[in-house]
């Protein structure tokens, strides 16, 4: 490296640094004008629009990851400076749901771990979090039921979501072979069920509340492992024994961000519902008949027991588009024509 490229480094860092300045000075400008105006100073649909812009107008080199990276933390600093916020996730920290946290808000937001997914719920709505985030469905253990069913409970509304591509580490201050017990959530145990057959057919096997929890339990005992996230070794001075453990690869978790507000269209949006089909033949193809009248993808359905009458149950679908938009208001009217308790339980930008 010359001493001329050297000098450059340096001029563009102080104009990156006014640049940045600028830009924090707008935002709190904004955030003055939201608050007088009641609104929230967290936006998915204008911080989607943001991210989507700066990847499409890079020329490289640096690559579109780095890129989001980069502008999720300048979203967040500035964010902050519009207003402080803070956000529930299931704990302890170094659970899968705080590293989506992380991912999704950025390291600038105070965060508060919960010790269940009711928790997360009830923090937000006593008003102690600004929003908070949950897991909702596994690649490939399927859905997290305990979100399904505290979303009817609700008030409040999905305003976003994100995914995050999960890798599960065996974790222990023990060596493999004097593993005895392994701790971790039920859908980390799931996913990784053929490894601790093959690897540890002898160990007993522990569901516990969280990842971070197993990993709590596996520092205080002896002969005692975790499955779960790297961060946990770090967070709970642990060893990792074994990395990317989980049966299948392309393992990855979609968490759900709620507030009390869902998010402005954007043009690429998701719309989640749910409704009770009459308990009768072509009940439920009838509901969603009404979807593909006005041409809207489902890319999610499942059916929880209602809790009301034995056997009968209430269905959750994942739709594409936002409930604002006319298509997606007529068909939801439609499904109203056939099927009761039809509630929208929020409309957000779509992730992927």
């Amino acid at each position: 490296m010359s001493f001329s490229e050297r000098a450059e480094i340096d001029q563009i860092d102080q104009q990156l640094l006014a640049l940045l300045n600028r830009r924090a000075q707008i935002a709190q400008s904004i955030g003055r004008q939201k608050n007088e105006r009641g609104m929230p100073a967290y936006d998915a649909s204008r911080e989607k629009q943001v991210l989507e812009r700066i990847i499409a107008a890079s020329t490289g080199p640096l690559p579109t990851t780095s890129l989001r990276t980069i502008y999720r933390e300048i979203i967040s600093a500035c964010r902050s400076l519009e207003q402080p916020i803070t956000v529930a996730f299931l704990g302890p920290p170094a659970t899968f749901t705080h590293m989506a946290t992380l991912q999704h808000f950025g390291s600038s937001v105070d965060t508060v771990p919960a010790a269940t997914i009711a928790d997360v719920f009830r923090i937000v709505e006593h008003g102690e979090a600004h929003y908070g985030v949950v897991p909702v469905e596994n690649s490939n253990e399927g859905v997290e039921s305990h979100t399904l069913d505290n979303l009817v409970q609700t008030d409040l509304k999905i305003c976003a979501e994100t995914y995050l591509q999960v890798h599960q580490c065996l974790l222990s201050k023990s060596p493999l072979e004097a593993i005895r017990t392994v701790y971790s959530h039920p859908n980390a145990l799931g996913q990784c069920q053929e490894w601790l057959r093959y690897n540890l057919p002898q160990a007993n096997i522990v569901p516990v509340s969280s990842t971070s929890r197993g990993a709590e339990l596996a520092a205080e005992e002896p002969h005692a492992a975790a499955i779960g996230a790297a961060l946990a070794a770090q967070v709970y001075g642990l060893d990792i024994l074994a990395e990317r453990i989980e049966d299948h690869p392309n393992n990855r978790t979609r968490f759900l961000v709620i507030g009390t507000h869902d998010s402005p269209p954007t043009g690429k949006d998701k719309t989640s519902l749910t409704f009770m089909a009459p308990h009768r033949p072509g009940g439920l193809w009838d509901a969603l008949g009404c979807f593909r009248e006005y041409g809207i993808n489902l890319t999610m359905i499942v059916s929880r027991p209602n809790r009301v009458k034995p056997f009968e149950y209430r269905f959750f679908v994942d739709i594409q588009g936002h409930a604002r938009e006319p298509r997606v208001h007529q068909a939801l009217e439609a499904a109203r024509q056939h099927c009761h308790a039809v509630a929208v339980l929020g409309s957000y930008p779509e992730a992927e």
